[in-house]
């Protein structure tokens, strides 16, 4: 298995807190986005990839391929910062075999169908259901959107819910 220093829930995956204060917090090496869409799309890639650390790999697989990928072997030295746009992703993951200990939950914006939660948290009915399922499966996942803040615990975030 290898090794995922932070799994996070950003929908907007590679950007200034990412990169100024996750990645320096983390210390990783790799950062592998696991978005089904994203695959597909070369021109977000070249962004993406361009906006990260120049010491720092970029992956970016299919959330199938992302949970192949992270059930082998890794490096010895191997940290890897396991970003996805939404908790379905990561709720596949987990039930594929994945192994993390604790989900970080960024940014999600406002959108048709989600209810907003705080200035930076907007979730569906069906999403929020899907984090309680991945806290039900004992999985710690709190609120932070930078390492300076104190986390939230999910539950309490998405209490009236």
């Amino acid at each position: 298995m290898r090794n995922i220093v932070l799994a996070r829930i950003d929908d907007r995956l590679i950007h200034g807190q990412i990169v100024t204060a996750w990645c320096r917090t983390t210390s990783v090496t790799t950062i592998l986005i696991a978005d089904n869409a994203l695959v597909n799309d070369s021109f977000t890639q070249r962004l993406l990839k361009a906006a990260a650390p120049p010491d720092i790999t970029v992956t970016i697989l299919s959330v199938e391929e992302a949970g192949d990928f992270l059930k082998e072997e890794g490096e010895p030295n191997e940290r890897i910062m396991l970003l996805t746009k939404t908790p379905d992703a990561m709720e596949k993951l987990a039930n594929d075999g994945v192994h993390f200990q604790k989900i970080v939950l960024g940014g999600m914006g406002l959108k048709p169908g989600r209810n907003r939660f705080n200035k930076n948290v907007s979730a569906s009915p069906d999403e929020v259901a899907c984090m309680k399922r991945i806290v039900d499966r004992g999985i710690d996942m709190q609120y932070q959107l930078v390492p300076r803040e104190i986390p939230i615990n999910i539950r309490n975030l998405f209490k009236e819910s």
